[in-house]
This record gives C-alpha cells, structure tokens and sequence, in this order.
C-alpha cells in the first residue's frame, strides 16, 4: 500500500476529546488534496480494500466516558485511534469503502439495570452477572413495569429472560451482564470519535467514496456484540429477537482485502471476527486470507485490579491467524 503525507490539520493531542469538525473547510483541503497527490476516486481502484472499523464511539474510547478502552496501558483507545487516524490519511489512496459499525442502545434493553428487579425493587448494579439460577430462582425479575412497553405480561416477561439465559448457557457463552448504560442513541457517547469521523469525512470527499454506518445493539431482548450475530436469535416462542447480518460475507466476497480495528479487541471486535470467521469457513475457507486485524488499532478491556481481558483477547486472535487471517500492525507493509 502506498503511503500519502498526513495532512497538517491532523493533531494527535485532540484524538482524546470531543469537538465538532469543521466540515466545509475540511471538504475544501481534501478536493486539494486529491488533486495535489493525484489520489483518484475509489471507483477506479485495481485493487479493492475495506476498512470495517468496529465500534470507534466516544463511549468506548474516550477517557472519563462509560466503557473507556484503556488496555494494560490505560490509554488504549485513544492511542489506537491515533494510529488508526494516521493509518486512513497515509492510505488515503488505497482504502476503496469504509464501514463503521455503531453499538446503539436505548434506556430499556436486557443488558440495562432497569430490565430487572429483585424482591425490594431495586435493580442490578452495573457489570452484575445474572445467571440462569438467579432467575428460576426469582432473585431476579423480569421488571413489570415494563411488561406494557413491550405489550407482554409481566410472567411471560420472565419467561422470555429464562428462556434468553438458558440460550446463553446452551451456547457456552458467559452470564448475562448489566452494562452502565452506555451508547445511547442521540447521546454524545454514541457518536463517532471526532478525529477519527474527520478522517472518515476527508476520504469521503478525496476519494468520492460514501462510508456506511452499520447499527447494532438496539433490539431490546438480545445483546449484539457482534455487528455479524445476536447473541440470542429467537424467543421462547419463536419469535424474532434479533437477525444475523450477512451483509459482510456478502461484502468480503466482492473486496481484495479486509482490514479491521476498533474497540474493544476482547469483545465486540473478537466477537465480531469470530462471526465472520464461521461465514468464512462456511462459504470458503480461502476467504480468511483476505482479512488483516490491525493489532495496534484495538485494545482489551482491562480492569486494573478488577478484570484483564488482554490473554483473552491475544488468544482470538491467534486463532484467527491459524485459520488464515493475517495479524498485522498500522505502519506494516502489506
């Protein structure tokens, strides 16, 4: 891939904060630049490359937010889109599509505190695994006051979160856990980082070259950190709770290659890879080698004294290398 200057506006000191970009001024330097460096519009590319980036909101990467990305470092996300904003403007000529998925939530979603209650009435603390016992047992509820939002009965309300938990269980997957809400559609920390929107913007305009947004997370009854696969697909009696997204397969068959970062490298982007991995080997297997995981672009979640993801997240990713996806950092050649 050839590498293009990084326009001067570029400050890595702004990468951890907030701010509105200057849209206009920035669509007028990017029209400059690409006639400056001769940058030509995606559609004539030979060789065609997707950035999928996953979840780069200010909920995830901006520190003081709700679900800050530090890694072992503290400074993970921030730090990662840094590199990742360096990494578009240098590649600028190179990068054909961008896609950004966004995790989009509401007040009342199953992962939300307000969901449930106990016998007093009170609801889960933030980051509270409720497990299958806890709801046969009734320490936890279904909240009735929700039962009318969603035109269900309370019972059938608790029938429907044993029947999700039991799902989970199934599947081998972990607890049920109640996020600080976070995400919140039309709240700042659902938003794009702003240095890494204005990178998006600037390859717009250069490359006239429309990036999509990809949503997930907002159906009430399932969790999706995966932007490919709910982790629940359907009720206890069959009803719809979530669709699985075979828009990237489908997308991976017509691009050269597949370049992916984003937050956080132990959830949502490992979930994520890990979906489109199973398409992957259920389509084609050779299809593997058109990915490339940006390792200096993601980071875990790390919990000091609390939680550290990092092993977990370095496992991932050794699979998807052995299954033929290539592990490589933002100033690599490849």
């Amino acid at each position: 891939m050839d590498k293009l200057p990084i326009p001067e506006f570029f400050d890595a000191g702004k990468v951890g904060a907030v701010w509105r970009i200057p849209y206009e001024e920035r669509a007028k330097q990017a029209r400059e630049w690409a006639l400056r460096y001769a940058v030509q519009p995606a559609s004539a590319d030979q060789t065609r490359t997707w950035l999928l980036l996953i979840d780069v909101q200010n909920t995830f990467c901006m520190p003081e937010f709700e679900l800050f990305v530090g890694g072992r470092s503290g400074r993970g996300a921030v730090d990662d889109n840094t590199r990742l904003c360096q990494f578009i403007y240098r590649h600028l000529g190179d990068i054909t599509h961008i896609t950004a998925t966004m995790d989009t939530h509401k007040t009342l979603q199953v992962f939300h505190a307000i969901f449930f209650v106990n016998a007093d009435g009170d609801h889960p603390t933030p980051y509270s695994d409720i497990h299958l016992a806890d709801l046969q047992s009734g320490r936890w509820k279904f909240n009735p006051a929700l039962a009318a939002q969603f035109g269900i009965a309370p019972e059938y309300g608790q029938q429907m979160m044993i029947h999700y938990a039991e799902e989970l269980e199934r599947k081998g997957k972990y607890a049920l856990t109640i996020w600080p809400y976070h995400a919140m559609l039309g709240g700042i920390g659902h938003a794009l980082v702003s240095a890494v929107e204005e990178a998006l913007f600037f390859h717009s305009i250069a490359r006239a070259a429309q990036y999509d947004i990809e949503i997930k997370g907002d159906k009430p009854f399932t969790e999706n950190y995966s932007a490919i696969g709910p982790e629940v697909l359907s009720g206890p009696m069959g009803e719809t709770l979530g669709v699985r997204n075979t828009k990237f397969i489908a997308q991976l068959q017509q691009f050269d290659r597949l370049i992916i970062a984003g937050q956080a490298k132990s959830h949502c982007v490992a979930w994520t890879v890990s979906d489109l991995l199973d398409d992957i080997q259920a389509t084609d297997p050779a299809l593997a080698k058109k990915v490339y995981l940006l390792d200096d672009c993601a980071s875990p979640v790390v919990v000091p004294g609390v939680v550290d993801h990092t092993d977990a997240a370095d496992a991932a990713y050794q699979r998807f290398a052995q299954a033929g996806m290539h592990i490589v950092r933002s100033t690599d050649d490849f």
